[in-house]
């Protein structure tokens, strides 16, 4: 199997520390009810289609290796598809500067769901 090499795609990073806004659960909801009267499901890989040029593999982050999990395997599944990315890593606009890397003028980022652990105060203060 041969590999080259891809330039990660840029997430919103100040969209991915937001809290989902109403807005973002109708867009993906208005995406998943488009693909599936397209006859497409979602939430299976769509590799195999011609029209895809990514490899087999889940959504990660570039600079650190984590993998993406839960409606953001899908939220970015589907910018693979759309816009006709040929790999599955993803940067925030501030890591591709850290790395040297520079966005190109016009380019949009792909607004993922950030996700963390509710710890109460109480608790915080006990441990």
């Amino acid at each position: 199997m041969s590999r080259t090499t891809t330039k990660p795609s840029v997430v919103s990073a100040a969209t991915a520390r937001a809290q989902p806004s109403a807005n973002l659960y109708d867009e993906i909801t208005a995406r998943i009810i488009a693909d599936l009267e397209a006859g497409r499901l979602p939430w299976v890989q769509p590799w195999g289609n011609s029209g895809v040029a990514a490899p087999l593999a889940l959504p990660k982050n570039a600079a650190t290796g984590r993998r993406y999990s839960g409606i953001n395997v899908l939220i970015l599944w589907g910018a693979v598809v759309e816009r006709g990315y040929a790999g599955q890593s993803w940067l925030t606009f501030r890591q591709a500067l850290a790395l040297g890397g520079s966005v190109r003028k016009g380019e949009s980022g792909t607004t993922v769901v950030y996700a963390d652990r509710f710890i109460p105060g109480e608790e915080r203060q006990r441990a």
